[in-house]
């Protein structure tokens, strides 16, 4: 990580931490949808700028030929969308996009990348600004999506995290290989160990949040119903919102964060292994 980006990631360590009682839980955690327009600004002065109806149509020609069958939708809503638009400099939002996310371009290289908006003294920014710390970072089990910056907006309590943008497509549809699938869950699990380790439980495990680069690299990303879970006492919690919710959480009982990363883990290797081709791959050792 850049020296620029370790100086910001020290000073909003200090700059953005609270008491709990200095703060709504719900309100700092709950998902942030700012006016991109009114920080397209101060994002380009830290040199990444924000999509424009000519970057989303760019986009979607460049990457038709990777669009799933599940997004195809939105693929064509999307683009059909930016096809509507007459000023091609306008700000422009990808439909497919999470709520909360913005594509831009690194002025320096034109790396894209991905920025997400977050309360400054949400949960996610403090546990993405732990992982992303050097001291984790040298861990090889630590597989955040790298982070290139986090630009504070103090004024608005609000704080951009820029990422690497990866593929979403951990899993394809065609044709994968069995070392492909195993080291790929290899690094799911060995991720959510790591987190385990440090007393930080994901909360909200499924395909959609580990990424690859398609060069033997595999990340987490989305901690916003993250937390970390004090090493005595490891409260119990109620738990609805994540991707894959065990029986006693469906049935409203308590539940300890840890056992619904391990219930949701096994739940992702499961349909890993129903990808239907993957028999195809396997060694007769294996048959």
């Amino acid at each position: 990580m850049a020296s620029s980006t370790e100086w910001d990631i020290e000073s909003l360590a200090s700059s953005t931490s609270s008491s709990p009682s200095s703060c709504d839980e719900d309100e700092v955690n709950a998902r942030v949808l700012p006016d991109w327009g009114k920080y397209r600004c101060h994002i380009e002065r830290r040199g990444y700028r924000l999509d424009t109806v000519r970057d989303v149509k760019d986009y979607y020609r460049h990457h038709c030929n990777n669009i799933d069958k599940e997004g195809l939708h939105v693929y064509l809503s999307g683009y059909h969308r930016a096809l509507a638009r007459s000023d091609e400099d306008d700000l422009f939002k990808d439909i497919g996009l999470r709520e909360g996310l913005f594509r831009a371009t690194r002025c320096l290289d034109g790396t894209k990348v991905m920025i997400k908006a977050v309360h400054r003294d949400s949960r996610e920014l403090d546990i993405v600004r732990y992982l992303s710390a050097p001291a984790q970072q040298q861990d090889p089990t630590n597989h955040c999506i790298p982070i290139l910056d986090l630009i504070d907006a103090p004024q608005d309590d609000l704080c951009f995290i820029v990422m690497e943008e990866w593929s979403a497509n951990l899993f394809p549809e065609t044709p994968v290989s069995l070392g492909y699938l195993v080291e790929s869950l290899r690094h799911c699990i060995e991720h959510i160990a790591f987190m385990h380790r440090h007393r930080i439980a994901h909360c909200d495990i499924s395909p959609r949040n580990f990424l690859t680069d398609y060069n033997g690299r595999y990340a987490c990303i989305d901690y916003e119903l993250s937390r970390r879970v004090d090493e005595v006492s490891c409260p119990r919690i109620l738990y609805s919102r994540g991707s894959e919710i065990p029986p006693e959480a469906e049935r409203g009982q308590l539940s300890n964060p840890f056992m619904i990363d391990v219930w949701a883990l096994g739940v992702l290797i499961f349909r890993a292994c129903e990808v239907r081709t993957i028999v195809d791959y396997f060694p007769q050792s294996y048959v």
